[in-house]
């Protein structure tokens, strides 16, 4: 036994049992290591890779999609305001089928009068704020008014 008690407590056989021990050691962190990176890098490339291939590829529908929504509610509100305005222009339409509002706007806007009334144009103080064709309007004839009256509908539509 004196041999074997010898031979273990060698420094030679120290060093080799250490030797065998840090080699273990080592094998079995680069193992986990390699386990830890082959596992991760694998699926997390895999994974990479399709999340951005459908993201690259629903972009492009996705923007369009959003960008046709927004178009056709646009449409639908000019649609909306398109039929108000024939309503209103109905409704304008059939006042003017009326004799009595027909003649209503042609002694407002053009200052007829009828036989026999006479025609009074009241002019404010404030004067001021009124433009001159405003108050010549009385005075000039009855074709000029037209005239400026077709003149102020035609500039009102652009």
């Amino acid at each position: 036994m004196a041999v074997k008690d010898r031979d273990r407590f060698s420094t030679t056989t120290r060093l080799r049992a250490l030797g065998e021990q840090t080699a273990a050691r080592v094998y079995r962190s680069q193992t986990k290591r390699q386990a830890r990176r082959s596992r991760l890098t694998g699926r997390a490339a895999l994974l990479a890779l399709v999340l951005c291939s459908l993201i690259v590829a629903l972009a492009y529908p996705m923007r369009q999609y959003v960008s046709q929504r927004a178009e056709i509610s646009d449409l639908r509100r000019e649609r909306g305001q398109a039929r108000q305005r024939v309503e209103q222009l109905r409704d304008l339409k059939a006042r003017w089928q009326d004799d009595a509002y027909a003649e209503q706007q042609i002694r407002r806007r053009l200052h007829y009068v009828m036989p026999g009334e006479t025609g009074y144009v009241v002019i404010d103080p404030g004067g001021a704020k009124q433009s001159r064709a405003d108050l010549g309007a009385a005075h000039r004839p009855w074709y000029a008014n037209v005239w400026d009256g077709v003149d102020k509908a035609d500039a009102s539509d652009q």
